[in-house]
């Protein structure tokens, strides 16, 4: 039985990053080595030199989508903000929300573009017994090219309150975006530039690309005192052939599968659960925590976590929770940025 409160810290406020560092690269890197304990300070434009030749770094491609919506209650004119989820081949879209009051099947609430415009009409149709609800557009457009319109980049609440500025459009997203499905960025890769891959490449690097669309459920806080009893929501991701080989053919050779962020873990690990690497193309629900066992992933970059969530439990795991935890608390003396925009951490 693993419990919660073992996956606390204290954070001073003032080191969650609301803004990204003004180069991507400039980022603070600390490099954990599981094998000595030892902790080291370094920066993000120095991994290549981290790296050896036959490793393998795994990104995820996914895009983030602009998934918040502002707008009102057409009949009160109340305010409702809300994050789109995802839609159906019916051109239903799965939403959360917020307003005050009691919504009702079959009200209409009327969304604002990012310039105070009317733009869209949505009808509310049912709520799903996970307190999310069905709703339909008035518009045959696409879903994703509805939200381009009125979608706003949904950041996490504890970045200025989930305020939109316009640097966020482009910083909250990774430069190898590709894939669009996401609600939340796969917030390791942030800091990785053209210019950082091609250095890595030219060390002997290979770059293995996966997609695994970030939900809501990697975020959802452990309700429960014990960890083992909390149910991780679904993700759909994606890792074909020729991935699959390439993480193969480095690990066989003595390289090292160095996962960009705990979205290429967990797609990494429930891919290849005999220690090869398959193609996959599904729903994960994967929830790392003690005791479990790691048999694709060999070292991983990652930003620093909220506590008590899935996230920390599962760096923790990795990397041992007695160490991560003391990294934690040099992070924190050393005055570290944490979460989303903040600065990262390379467990080898």
């Amino acid at each position: 039985m693993t419990r919660l409160d073992d996956y606390h810290y204290e954070l001073p406020r003032e080191l969650i990053a609301q803004h990204p560092r003004p180069q991507r690269i400039d980022a603070r890197l600390m490099v954990v080595d599981r094998r000595t304990g030892t902790i080291d300070h370094r920066f993000i434009r120095d991994l290549p030199e981290l790296f050896e030749r036959d490793d393998c770094l795994v990104i995820n491609e996914t895009r983030v989508v602009p998934a918040r919506l502002v707008g009102r209650r057409t009949a009160t004119g109340g305010r409702w903000e809300g994050l789109y989820v995802s839609s159906d081949e019916q051109g239903r879209w799965r939403l959360l929300g917020t307003t005050r009051g009691k919504l009702q099947p079959g009200e209409q609430l009327t969304l604002i573009d990012n310039d105070g415009r009317d733009t869209l009409e949505l009808r509310l149709i049912e709520k799903q017994a996970d307190g999310e609800w069905l709703g339909i557009p008035n518009s045959t457009e696409p879903a994703l090219q509805l939200l381009d319109r009125v979608g706003w980049i949904p950041l996490p609440h504890y970045i200025r309150d989930g305020r939109m500025v316009d640097e966020d459009r482009q910083r909250y997203q990774t430069v190898y975006a590709k894939h669009p499905g996401s609600v939340a960025a796969p917030t390791a890769g942030l800091h990785f530039t053209d210019d950082l891959l091609r250095r890595i490449g030219k060390r002997g690097v290979g770059i293995a690309r996966v997609t695994l669309h970030v939900g809501l459920g990697t975020f959802r806080p452990i309700q429960s005192d014990v960890v083992e009893e909390h149910t991780m929501h679904g993700e759909w991701g994606q890792i074909d052939a020729a991935t699959a080989d390439l993480v193969n053919q480095r690990r066989a050779t003595g390289g090292r599968a160095i996962a960009v962020g705990t979205t290429s873990v967990r797609l990494l690990e429930s891919a290849g659960p005999s220690g090869q690497l398959a193609p996959f193309a599904g729903e994960t629900s994967l929830f790392i925590h003690p005791p479990y066992q790691f048999r694709m992933v060999d070292a991983l970059l990652t930003n620093f976590h909220l506590p008590k969530t899935t996230l920390l439990v599962l760096v923790c795991t990795f990397g041992g929770r007695e160490l991560i935890l003391r990294a934690y608390q040099e992070a924190i003396a050393e005055e570290y940025q944490f979460f989303s925009y903040g600065d990262a951490m390379l467990i080898l």
